[in-house]
């Protein structure tokens, strides 16, 4: 399946990633944290590990770690504005459950 960005969150990392000066892509995996069990980690990534999976969409290199991929396979990034908010929003069809307060979830 693999990982997708909209049009708006492929502008915002492009844009990143310009602003930096350096980077080959953003990195996309998940942590052991919050009240549901996991949560989302996002980084710029200089260098490509062997093991990584890379998935490129609308110009840009999205890098998932192979034990990450189970839980986010199939994810769309997107970029959101809500009111003085603005962040991304992760579209993830494994998602059975959300905490609360959408720091976490579960598979």
């Amino acid at each position: 399946m693999g990982i997708t960005l909209t049009d708006i969150a492929a502008e915002r990392v492009s844009q990143f990633l310009e602003n930096r000066g350096k980077g080959v892509g953003l990195r996309l995996g998940v942590k052991t944290t919050g009240c549901s069990g996991m949560a989302y980690v996002l980084e710029f990534v200089d260098a490509i590990e062997p093991e990584d999976q890379v998935f490129e969409d609308k110009g840009v290199k999205v890098i998932v770690d192979p034990k990450s991929l189970v839980y986010i396979d199939g994810t769309e990034l997107d970029y959101t504005r809500e009111g003085l908010n603005e962040g991304f929003r992760f579209n993830n069809p494994n998602v059975k459950d959300s905490c609360g307060c959408g720091e976490s979830f579960t598979v």
